[in-house]
């Protein structure tokens, strides 16, 4: 390596620290320790365009610990993605474009939103695999449209989480060749010594999931670095790199001790650091011009490269002209457009069925549609129905398919659902039973962070799993969910309500969505309509003004109606609610059209906790839900247990 490339790591370090310290707040330890290593993915190996930022070929770069995120907007600074000097003296001030840790959608060059530990391992492991399937649906001998690698950088706590081992355990056994782990082994975590919590042989867990493993035994080695990274690139598997690193390198009085980690050097710490790297210590977010010489220069191979790809792309066009439609079908697709009056995707039997069993058949029409839609379970597939039949199932052998196998690892499923959709060009969907949405919340948080349309679909949603008891009953999983920013939760009634919900969460831009998904089957409403788009709607009016309205969702729709039939001389309106995120987009109009406010006696139906309910119901209002766990037994006499019949409506109704 030449003076230059030393000196550009120093000005990281450097830039680093000023960031930290001028916000009085951060974390210096992680980017100090691995400067060398991220300035040589990003000079030296990484095909990146500051120009062309959405270029679908690009490496894709994600610091999974993003408690380091000044190392990573002092990089995209450097390499011209619009971040200012400016903006890093803004760092973790309101509005800025450098918050605590990297925002996806926020800031120009960051590839996902990270934070909690292991979840960029997830996510890169889901780049990967969308990465694998687009290469193979769309490359051709001569023309590799896809042949970008995804490089995820992480420490101890990244790996200690057991997210990192659910994904990198898949992803060994997908055998994602185009995935490169750097690990920033520092032996340091915030309370101390690694060797309090964290003693086990990592190379050795890594090797018995499939990966390649190689050490760099001097993390400030430049050359020793980009020999590791390029023996990983010709890996035919995926590459884990142990990076051995000193936090807070360079600052004399915190290298290699855990206050380096968490809070900013102090100000004469700072000045020692520069002395140290034989920088100017009085001089503050100082970038000399060789130093942005040298990361133009590096930028302009990324242009050539990229000038490469476009032409060969171009000349792929022409060589396979039909591809220009299937490029569309990918990456320009309207799914409104084609959703909406498809008559096959609306279209439903007059019979009982489950919703989830309802789903499928959605889901398998779908599929027919939209060749880029794929996803999978956590080894649900049979029990959620959400196996798509005829496109193939996704592994080592097979990237075509479409069918995801999770295997047991709801956590890592969806941040690697979040990965997928991140990439780009692709439309997925991630499944298990409702009850484990436990598993899936902190990565589902992400996806609504990050707005994501990822789709979960969510089965077996109430005691009407019976047999299997408490731990497979959810109560509390629609309040959590429905507590959750930009996160839409659809809990449909029949089939025609199922069909609007895979509608919406196709068609949502911006928003994830769950579908909440019966086991038992239930019947086809009379009401039940296309209005199930707006959230919610009146399935079965009354004659004149109501007098009570009775609100429920899902399954508990069938017992209001019932109910309703069952009492005369009362004026009952039924309304479905299968969505309360999309009901409160609505007009204000609209809403009072549903649920006047003068009329005050109002009940609310939903086989699952009442906290979500009061903004609908009313002081004087009255619940039919869930305020205990449930119990085994069969779910027929589990929903009488609990008051979930037509009697205990009956009954209710006439206390109003």
């Amino acid at each position: 390596m030449e003076a230059v490339d030393r000196k550009t790591v120093s000005t990281i370090r450097a830039l680093c620290a000023d960031t930290v310290e001028k916000a009085n707040s951060g974390h210096p330890g992680l980017p100090l320790g691995s400067a060398a290593a991220a300035y040589i993915l990003w000079g030296k190996v990484m095909k990146h365009s500051g120009t062309h930022r959405k270029w679908v070929n690009r490496d894709r770069f994600i610091l999974s610990g993003g408690h380091g995120s000044s190392l990573l907007y002092s990089l995209l600074h450097l390499y011209n993605y619009g971040l200012t000097i400016e903006d890093l003296r803004q760092f973790r001030q309101l509005d800025s474009l450098t918050p605590g840790h990297p925002e996806y959608g926020h800031t120009v060059g960051v590839e996902a939103t990270t934070g909690p530990l292991g979840a960029g391992m997830a996510m890169a492991t889901g780049m990967a695999m969308a990465q694998a399937h687009l290469a193979a649906i769309f490359n051709r001998p001569g023309y590799p449209v896809f042949d970008s690698f995804t490089y995820v950088l992480g420490g101890d706590g990244c790996l200690m989480e057991g997210i990192s081992s659910e994904a990198f355990s898949l992803a060994g056994t997908l055998k994602l060749e185009k995935l490169i782990v750097l690990y920033d082994s520092n032996n340091i975590s915030i309370e101390g010594s690694t060797d309090i919590a964290f003693r086990e042989d990592v190379q050795g867990r890594m090797k018995a999931f499939g990966f390649d493993t190689f050490t760099v035994e001097d993390g400030d080695d430049l050359d020793e670095i980009l020999s590791a990274i390029n023996q990983a690139r010709v890996s035919q598997k995926p590459a884990f790199i142990e990076v051995k690193t000193r936090i807070g390198k360079g600052c004399p009085a915190k290298e290699g001790k855990a206050s380096a980690h968490g809070e900013p050097l102090g100000e004469e710490n700072v000045r020692e650091l520069k002395r140290t790297l034989g920088l100017d210590e009085d001089r503050t977010f100082a970038i000399d011009e060789e130093v942005y010489l040298n990361t133009a220069k590096q930028q302009e191979r990324s242009e050539v490269i990229y000038k490469i790809w476009k032409d060969m792309f171009d000349d792929y066009l022409v060589t396979y002209p039909e591809m220009k439609k299937l490029w569309k079908q990918y990456f320009e697709v309207d799914y409104n457009k084609v959703l909406e009056n498809d008559v096959e995707f609306w279209k439903f039997e007059n019979k009982p069925e489950s919703t989830r069993n309802s789903s499928g058949t959605a889901m398998n029409r779908i599929k027919e549609l939209f060749p880029n839609f794929m996803g999978g379970s956590a080894d649900l597939a049979p029990s959620t129905k959400t196996y798509l039949n005829k496109v193939g199932d996704f592994s080592a052998e097979n990237y075509r398919g479409r069918n995801l196998h999770y295997g047991v690892r709801e956590q890592a499923m969806t941040g690697i659902g979040n990965g997928i959709m991140l990439y780009g060009g692709l439309k997925t969907f991630v499944s298990t039973f409702f009850v484990f949405s436990d598993y899936v919340k902190p990565m589902a948080r992400l996806s609504a962070l990050m707005n994501l349309p990822l789709i979960y679909v969510l089965t077996h949603d109430s005691i009407g799993v019976g047999e299997d008891g408490p731990t497979h009953e959810p109560v509390e999983q629609l309040t959590m969910l429905r507590a959750m920013p930009n996160f839409n939760v659809f809990r449909p009634c029949d089939a025609q309500e199922t069909n609007a919900g895979w509608y919406l969460a196709m068609t949502s831009k911006t928003t994830p969505t769950a579908l909440v998904l019966s086991r038992q089957n239930l019947p086809q409403i009379k009401g039940s309509s296309r209005e199930a788009l707006k959230g919610g709607y009146v399935i079965d009016e009354c004659e004149g003004t109501p007098e009570i309205i009775i609100i429920a969702s899902g399954s508990e729709v069938t017992l209001a109606v019932e109910a309703k039939k069952r009492i005369r001389g009362k004026a009952i309106r039924v309304v479905s609610m299968p969505s309360m995120d999309i009901f409160k987009q609505q007009s204000r109009e609209y809403r009072e059209s549903i649920l006047p406010p003068g009329i005050e006696k109002r009940i609310a139906i939903e086989a699952g906790s009442r906290m979500s309910w009061g903004e609908f119901v009313g002081l004087k209002g009255k619940y039919i839900t869930m305020d205990s766990f449930g119990a085994s037994a069969p779910a027929d006499e589990l929903f009488k247990r609990y008051g979930f019949t037509v009697d205990n409506v009956v009954k209710m109704i006439n206390k109003l």
